[in-house]
């Protein structure tokens, strides 16, 4: 079993903490599912199975955001440990994503614990507001990170150190048959991935396009990619917007033309 050595451990809670800023502040995208799982399995010499969890959780989180203040499952941390051990362990992508789907959905009370601290700052942020200290609120506010970037540092560390431990007792303790199931359900959740993002897109208008991306990919072999499929998406997608430019034009015309004879018989 691969061991996780401490520059790596401190290389990816530094990176924890970039994603978490980022996530509160600018959204390059480090905090999702498909950074942190490419990174970590990057990190560990594995891309290809962080490739993998990472695709395949970042599929479950499209459309998925913290709207009103709602907790969602952190699958950053989740992606972290659940890569970590499917590597460190050699059990595949499939065991890494079984993991990680129910670490993120663990940690959403670190998620709620994070979100309660956060409000001690913010009333002192009042309290300065209301004494005119604008300085004393720009510093409650960068304060306010403190408890988002240790809700996902503590167990991403905490799992990161203890991770060949953890994992050689859970592989001692689980029996062969649940392993299996484990594996088997990481196999199926790409499926619900998609099945998701087919619920936010407007598949019974747009229907046709979707029956060719399928046949592609389906028919295509091994000699047509993914990124073929899309190109081909792009293409089509070219030339629905010309043609739609191409309708509102003419009825422009349309419109412009009734409007100029309405005014000829008026004057006349």
């Amino acid at each position: 079993m691969q061991e996780v050595s401490m520059l790596i451990v401190v290389l990816l809670i530094l990176y924890t903490i970039i994603a978490v800023i980022d996530q509160i502040s600018i959204q390059c995208g480090l905090y999702t599912p498909l950074f942190a799982a490419v990174i970590t399995g990057a990190l560990l010499g594995d891309l290809q199975t962080g490739l993998v969890i990472g695709a395949t959780l970042q599929l479950m989180t499209l459309g998925v955001a913290t709207y009103g203040g709602a907790t969602v499952p952190d699958y950053l941390s989740g992606a972290i440990m659940g890569t970590t051990y499917a590597i460190i362990s050699g059990q595949g992508a499939e065991y890494g994503i079984a993991l990680a789907i129910p670490i993120g959905l663990l940690l959403t009370q670190m998620d709620i614990l994070g979100r309660m601290s956060n409000s001690f700052f913010q009333h002192y942020a009042d309290r300065c507001a209301e004494r005119g200290d604008y300085k004393g609120v720009e510093r409650a506010n960068l304060l306010g990170i403190l408890p988002w970037t240790l809700s996902r540092v503590i167990p991403v560390a905490l799992g990161l150190c203890f991770g060949e431990a953890v994992v050689t007792s859970v592989n001692a303790i689980i029996p062969a048959w649940f392993m299996t199931g484990l594996k088997t359900a990481g196999a199926i959740l790409p499926a619900m991935g998609m099945a998701i993002l087919m619920r936010y897109l407007p598949i019974k208008k747009y229907y046709a396009y979707f029956i060719i991306g399928f046949v592609l990919i389906a028919y295509g072999g091994a000699s047509f990619t993914v990124m073929a499929a899309a190109l081909v998406g792009f293409a089509l997608a070219a030339m629905h917007l010309a043609r739609s430019k191409e309708r509102v034009a003419v009825q422009a015309d349309g419109s412009a033309a009734a409007h100029d004879d309405e005014e000829v018989e008026i004057d006349g």
